[in-house]
């Protein structure tokens, strides 16, 4: 009989047991369905009693005391009629403990549909002569009033028992104050009153503004304007809820001004504070923990608004045709191969040395992306025989060469594998994309390539001029060539926010190299926009070529700041809670970074935030034989040699004291049959 019975149940409930999940089901059906029945009784009992409240209004006492049973049945009538109704319109159907203005919509729908019928079955009866014909309009106001009294002071009940509450662990319970009297503060002090475990208790809420200061959100008190907020501290830090975080209800949109921004930075910092923001509405009801909140980033603090320039100009450029990135896994050719591959490209190749960080970008890109036509490619720039096959086999239209080592210190203790990638590589890159007749070769460069200090920044000077002459040589084909010039990015893999949020987890000390060093600074996203504009721009422009396009990345920004932010972002105070030493600048670092050269011929572009420069250059044969030099000796491992031709074809390049030292040493002893194939006495004036 019970399997019998089991079958039964299943083949009514596909998916489910009859011993639990079927019970389960069951059980919350059956107390749905009571619910609702309930509801229904109260809605048509409230329907009555409304009648009756109108009836008593309109008349004495004495007068309903004579027809009093006609009244009561007229009544009746009428609450059956409100239940009736409401269960069409749903009335009965909303949760009081979430009850809000829809449903307060439902139950004027409900009393307006009850009164006309009801005067409508009044006129069939007795054409209106048995109730005064304004005692339906008095029940539906007192009926409005009973449906949605109840429902309203049942959630405010529950509101304030949620508040009352005391956690199950409470140093789970984060003690916040909110910045911002918005729809953004009302959402989550609702969000995180409503929840049955609480992970957040909302203690005040300071307005910037001061416009509704002395008021209530959701029963919490708006105390004030930011001065208020260290004697709002100290107040709940006397009753023993000293608040733990400030939370900015704004989007970051919002703050047009980053002073401001500037300001909850060290209002939080003084108080101990850690200062987080609210992720957009629609995620607000998802936060569950403090895990789910945002950190402010630091580039919200940067003196300058990343800029947001139209996708829609760049889609020619991509849109329906093949695309290579080289360096693809990186931090800016993985940023690159994300907004290209949005742009619809026919076919999207990513080029790197690295296994890991090449399956990495193209796993991301298949999954956010399944129908994009994608090809990854496992190989070093340095192969030149890979390159030109790579670039034959798929060929492109566009090349973006994003690969490079750029990491100074590391260049500098081996400036061979520095040249060999950045300008070598640069070199094979170019001559693969003239025999696979490219359109287009966009080299990524860097700040560090004007009047450079380090190896690395004369590798990509080097690579730069390759690029210039190759673009102005009249052997080269079709192909155009363009490099982009740019500073720091936060957050690229290896640079110094990474570095400051890592010491900051181990309890510091944050590292500095020197109190006055400065960097130029903007994010990836932007860098990688402006790169595809610039791409863009080189294809429109009757400017000319050999042209090098430079961001503009606004004023740069003092090392010791940036480390200082990460602190204070952390509520934490620079040289109390967390030290900064200065450790010295290592070799082949400047204190301070330039955009341009100042023998550069600078031109403003018709697309913002991107500068023309046109630098010196020198004739294709005579680059290509330094190139040719240059290769031979990295393949003989003659590093002194390999610099001193580095020295002497970029003039401005000033080494470092251990480079200076590898270039005033013997270099090694070339074979019988190698000989050098440029002297140094036939190198022209750059």
């Amino acid at each position: 009989m019970r399997e019998a019975a089991g079958m039964l149940w299943s083949a009514r409930y596909p998916g489910t047991k009859a011993s639990g999940e079927g019970r389960s089901m069951v059980r919350n059906r059956l107390r749905a369905l009571i619910s609702r029945t309930a509801v229904w009784i109260h809605d048509s009992i409230m329907g009555a009693a409304a009648f009756l409240l109108a009836m008593v209004l309109r008349l004495d006492v004495r007068l309903f005391a004579q027809d009093w049973p006609v009244y009561v049945s007229a009544a009746l009538v009428f609450g059956l009629l409100v239940g009736i109704v409401g269960y069409f319109v749903g009335t009965n159907k909303g949760v009081w403990r979430y009850a809000s203005l829809p449903d307060f919509v439902y139950i004027c729908k409900t009393a307006t549909i009850a009164a006309c019928l009801f005067v409508v079955a009044h006129f069939l009866i007795s054409r209106l002569d048995l109730i005064p014909r304004s005692v339906p309009i008095i029940a539906w106001s007192f009926l409005v009033f009973l449906l949605a009294g109840p429902r309203a002071a049942y959630r405010t009940y529950r509101n304030q028992r949620d508040r009352r509450r005391k956690p199950g662990d409470p140093r789970s319970v984060r003690r916040v104050i909110l910045v911002g009297a918005t729809d953004n503060a009302e959402a989550f002090i609702k969000a995180v009153t409503e929840r049955d475990s609480r992970s957040f208790d909302v203690l005040a809420i300071i307005d910037e503004r001061g416009r509704r200061s002395g008021r209530f959100i959701r029963g919490v008190p708006v105390v004030g304007t930011l001065d208020r907020l260290a004697e709002t501290v100290k107040r709940y830090e006397a009753l023993g809820r000293r608040p733990d975080a400030l939370i900015l209800t704004r989007t970051r949109d919002d703050y047009a001004r980053h002073a401001m921004l500037n300001e909850l930075v060290e209002a939080a910092s003084e108080q101990e504070l850690e200062l987080l923001s609210l992720p957009d509405m629609f995620d607000i009801r998802d936060i569950t923990t403090a895990s789910d909140l945002q950190p402010i980033e630091l580039e919200d603090l940067l003196e300058r608004k990343p800029r947001r320039l139209d996708m829609g100009q760049i889609t020619g450029l991509i849109g329906g045709r093949i695309i290579l990135v080289t360096g693809a896994g990186g931090s800016i050719g993985s940023e690159l191969t994300r907004q290209i591959a949005q742009l619809k490209p026919k076919k999207l190749i990513l080029l790197d040395a690295s296994e890991f960080l090449l399956y990495s970008i193209e796993s991301d890109l298949r999954r956010a992306m399944p129908q994009l036509d994608l090809h990854a490619a496992l190989c070093n720039v340095r192969e030149k025989a890979s390159i030109a096959r790579i670039l034959a086999e798929h060929r492109p239209s566009v090349v973006f060469h994003a690969a490079a080592l750029k990491h100074v210190p590391i260049v500098e203790a081996q400036p061979l594998e520095g040249l060999f990638t950045n300008t070598i590589g640069t070199r094979n890159v170019a001559e693969a994309a003239v025999a696979a007749k490219v359109q287009l070769m966009v080299m990524v460069s860097t700040d560090k390539a004007v009047n450079p200090t380090s190896t690395m920044g004369a590798s990509k000077r080097l690579a730069e001029m390759c690029c210039q002459t190759m673009d102005l040589a009249p052997d080269t084909g079709d192909t155009h060539f363009v490099t982009v010039r740019f500073g720091n990015v936060l957050g690229s893999a290896g640079s110094v926010i990474p570095l400051f949020e890592k010491q900051l987890k181990a309890g510091g000390p944050l590292t500095v190299t020197h109190p006055d060093v400065e960097r130029y600074f903007m994010t990836i996203p932007e860098a990688c926009l402006l790169i595809l504009h610039s791409a863009a721009h080189s294809l429109e422009d009757d400017g000319g070529r050999g042209q090098i396009f430079v961001l503009d990345m606004g004023k740069p920004v003092k090392i010791i700041d940036l480390a200082r932010n990460v602190i204070k972002l952390s509520g934490l105070k620079p040289d109390v809670d967390i030290r900064i030493v200065y450790t010295g600048l290592r070799p082949g670092e400047k204190l301070y970074e330039e955009l341009f050269d100042t023998q550069e011929q600078l031109a403003p572009t018709r697309v913002d935030g991107i500068f023309s420069a046109f630098p010196r250059t020198i004739e294709w044969a005579v680059l290509q034989r330094i190139l040719d030099e240059m290769h031979r000796l990295i393949d003989l491992g003659d590093a002194p040699r390999a610099l001193r031709l580095l020295k002497a074809t970029i003039p401005d390049f000033m080494p470092s004291r251990e480079i200076q030292a590898v270039i005033d040493s013997e270099g090694g002893s070339f074979p019988a049959d190698s000989k050098p194939l440029i002297g140094f006495d036939q190198l022209p004036g750059i």
